[in-house]
């Protein structure tokens, strides 16, 4: 795909691996419909994606919601005249152990509240932008993109069981909607990052920091434009379709 006047949606892109995705694929001078939950969040990063030519418009929604969902990729069509990729990124953590004794006694679980949390922006929102995207791109006759932004918590984390569910989901629903859509020339690939250096690995204590770098065999964290790396590859690759890149240092061997 040559990423040049494409429209390309990017969600969570406020921030961290969002809003470095807008700024690598912004070389290529793309229309970015940039989306996060509030859009006046969006301000730094369509503003440093601006710079190098490409064409930016800014959307808040609730990927979690359908109606927003439906609502935001009608907006988009109208704007920019369609879609041609999605970076499906949105997602947040509600970490806790599903069950925590302390003297034989039960301390704490994984609440309702925190399982469905996530389940429904990094699970149901993902279905929901990649459903509505493809529908679009099929309308609109163009050969288009899904790209899932998924973990290697999918196999499994500890204090993480709705995190892992929702990216073990997002990477099976990239495979299975390569399958779907083929006959659309429409491709859709995930992406399941290792420890990527971002705002909140940022924000842990030092010591927290070296123990994760630690067990890495590359001995340090991902960055972001690494990722977005992966993402601008993946779009390019006409030939790519229907896998989960694991871009760790080889932390998961």
């Amino acid at each position: 795909m040559d990423l040049q006047g494409r429209t390309i949606v990017i969600t969570g892109a406020a921030r961290g691996l969002g809003a470095a995705m807008a700024r690598r694929l912004a070389r290529h001078r793309p229309v970015l419909a940039l989306v996060d939950i509030a859009a006046e969040q969006l301000t730094d990063t369509a503003a440093a994606c601006r710079e190098p030519g490409a064409s930016v418009h800014c959307y808040g929604a609730n990927v979690a919601k359908e109606a927003d969902v439906c609502a935001l990729f009608d907006a988009i069509v109208r704007d920019t005249g369609g879609v041609d990729a999605l970076i499906n990124n949105a997602g947040i953590t509600r970490d806790a152990l599903l069950l925590k004794f302390q003297d034989g006694k039960l301390a704490g679980k994984m609440s309702i509240e925190q399982w469905q949390a996530v389940i429904d922006v990094n699970l149901t929102g993902v279905f929901l932008c990649g459903r509505e995207a493809a529908q679009r791109m099929v309308e609109g006759g163009r050969k288009g993109c899904l790209i899932n932004i998924s973990s290697i918590s999918r196999a499994g984390n500890m204090g993480q069981t709705n995190y892992s569910a929702a990216k073990a989901g997002v990477a099976a629903m990239a495979v299975t909607w390569a399958k779907e859509l083929a006959r659309y020339g429409i491709r859709a690939a995930a992406i399941a990052p290792g420890f990527i250096n971002t705002e909140m690995v940022a924000a842990m204590k030092p010591e927290a920091r070296e123990k994760l770098i630690a067990g890495v065999p590359l001995k340090r964290m991902g960055e972001p434009d690494e990722i977005a790396h992966t993402v601008e590859f993946i779009l390019q690759n006409d030939y790519v379709s229907g896998r989960v890149f694991e871009i760790d240092g080889a932390l998961r061997l």
